[in-house]
């Protein structure tokens, strides 16, 4: 619909940057075949579109469903000064939140896979990186190496590693190793002498090799961890109890991405939280309101570099984290 000017005089500037708007908007010309047009340099064209968006002259609407996420995208990566951050809709029952997440991290692992750069990957256990391999196209990259980056558990299940491990390798056509070690020793003494054998310091040194890694979370009351690998002498209710909120590969973290003060923490054989920091690209996927404190305690920690979630997850993180600086 048109406007009629209230003026007898004309805004030749304005009207100079909403040509080469039109133009490069809805034309569709490059800002080199603007710039041609109107007798100016691609620069000058640049800068006039960035002032328009700045004047609130030039808009963009996005009508679709994914435009929320991708705006989240943007704020989460900045807020937590994160390398990229994959959010995908959240849907309407909250059991579909898994899969959901699965997907948009599978897409993300086979972009991050075709990348030459990274030679060795590791991969966690669990229900969403289970998933994610549901949702990777194969691609061929015989000189990739997948590790698992946890010690396994002694049940057979599509969640363990050592079987997620194997098919991702498979679905790379990758070699593919094993860190052959138990989540927990069965004390700090029996750690120590497990981790002084060759097996586990030849294991641990190709891990903290990886050049990225895709880990997961869980919170403390239905976790893979909690179901599964934790020791029959720890109590939940301890955990919860010293301000745990959930666990990073096998590490128990309170709100702030501390280490809770529990004899678990130091029965933990494998990487430390310093070796996830070393490694380059750590991806944590995970969405749903219970890993909410997990994640954002994750992301306090700082080892996290990419993070796959889901809109709403996304948004509660942030409101969890208040308008202060980075992970306040």
């Amino acid at each position: 619909m048109s406007r009629r000017i209230k003026t007898e005089q004309i805004d030749a500037e304005e009207q100079l940057l909403v040509r080469i708007a039109y133009a490069c908007e809805i034309e569709g010309l490059t800002q080199a075949e603007a710039a041609k047009r109107f007798g100016l340099t691609r620069l000058k064209v640049n800068k006039g579109l960035s002032e328009l968006r700045q004047r609130g002259i030039l808009r963009v609407s996005i009508d679709s469903i994914y435009a929320a996420a991708a705006e989240l995208e943007f704020d989460v990566a900045d807020r937590f000064g994160l390398r990229r951050a994959v959010v995908v809709p959240s849907p309407e029952k909250p059991t579909s939140v898994t899969p959901l997440v699965s997907a948009g991290l599978g897409g993300h692992l086979g972009m991050v896979l075709q990348d030459p750069a990274v030679r060795r990957f590791g991969m966690s256990w669990g229900n969403t990186l289970n998933l994610a391999t549901r949702h990777m196209q194969p691609i061929d990259r015989p000189d990739l190496e997948i590790v698992s980056v946890m010690g396994g558990i002694m049940r057979g299940s599509d969640l363990n590693g050592y079987e997620i491990t194997t098919r991702l390798a498979d679905l790379c056509n990758a070699q593919h190793s094993f860190f052959l070690a138990p989540v927990y020793a069965g004390s700090p003494e029996s750690r120590r002498v497990l981790m002084e054998q060759d097996v586990i310091v030849e294991g641990l040194d190709k891990l903290r090799g990886c050049d990225a890694a895709a880990i997961a979370t869980g919170d403390l009351h239905s976790s893979l961890l909690v179901r599964d690998a934790l020791p029959r002498d720890v109590l939940v209710a301890d955990l919860l109890r010293l301000g745990g909120v959930g666990d990073i590969i096998g590490h128990v973290l309170d709100a702030q991405g501390q280490l809770v003060e529990h004899e678990i923490n130091r029965r933990l054989v494998g990487l430390t939280l310093d070796d996830l920091m070393a490694i380059p690209n750590v991806i944590l996927a995970a969405g749903g309101a219970h890993k909410v404190p997990v994640i954002l305690a994750a992301l306090r920690a700082g080892f996290v570099d990419t993070l796959v979630t889901d809109e709403a997850t996304a948004q509660a993180v942030l409101d969890a984290a208040g308008s202060g600086g980075r992970g306040a």
